[in-house]
């Protein structure tokens, strides 16, 4: 049988990328942050071709997510989201943590890919060990992911 095979690469010269990164829990959102710039730059995307967006929470991504998708000043090759919603003793969890997936959503019908970065964890060690240690660095793959994907979404036209 044959088949054609499409399949996006690491190689991101050209593209331009937007980072979408929450100020809460900033001691593991800036971990994410410097292994998704460190992705970008080691896959060929210059500085220059990426823009970060701060904004307070997990929750306010998939709004931020919907404004930059429809601003005429700004055009990208991908979205990735980064964040970290750690449970604690209430409910708040459950709600940042769904609200923040509605960027899955989102990204249905984005045109573009809508990378979903956002570590949710039981306990701060589980944070730390996705941010850089144990387990990698989730804002590394992320990023790796938006590139590969972009790529794919090039292919496929």
């Amino acid at each position: 049988m044959t088949y054609q095979r499409l399949e996006g690469s690491r190689i991101g010269n050209g593209q331009k990328h937007c980072i979408i990164v929450s100020k809460f829990n900033e001691f593991i959102t800036e971990s994410l942050l410097k292994g998704a710039l460190d992705a970008f730059r080691q896959h060929g995307i210059a500085e220059s071709d990426l823009t970060v967006v701060y904004v307070p929470g997990a929750y306010e991504l998939p709004a931020t997510v919907s404004k930059v998708l429809s601003s005429k000043k700004f055009s990208f090759s991908s979205i990735v989201c980064l964040g970290a919603v750690i449970r604690g003793a209430t409910s708040h969890y459950d709600l940042v943590s769904g609200e923040a997936a509605k960027v899955g959503a989102i990204s249905q019908t984005a045109g573009v890919p809508v990378i979903f970065g956002v570590i949710t964890t039981e306990t701060i060690e589980q944070a730390i060990e996705r941010a850089g240690t144990k387990a990698g660095n989730k804002g590394y793959e992320a990023a790796t992911t938006a590139i590969e994907m972009a790529n794919l979404f090039t292919q496929i036209g």
